[in-house]
């Protein structure tokens, strides 16, 4: 983006390791870590992109995606 990069994240269980992404821990990064610093930057017409990884296509995660970017969500599943 022109304002800059958000990021990285890197996914870390409470011991610090690092663990494996699902839907559960992706919907967690978006919720308290991308959406709270998306809320720093005036990004209305923001689209977001993403691939056809299991846990980006999860229900719950399109429902999630659909609520914080409406009909600006690019996904491989078309739900």
């Amino acid at each position: 983006m022109g304002w800059g990069i958000i990021g990285p994240y890197f996914f870390k269980n409470d011991e610090g390791h690092n663990v494996t992404v699902n839907g559960d821990r992706y919907r967690a990064m978006i919720t308290n870590f991308f959406i709270p610093e998306l809320n720093n930057h005036d990004v209305q017409e923001l689209w977001f992109q993403q691939d056809g990884a299991t846990c980006h296509t999860a229900r719950a995660t399109i429902d999630l995606l659909k609520d914080t970017f409406g009909d600006r969500l690019i996904s491989s599943l078309d739900l």
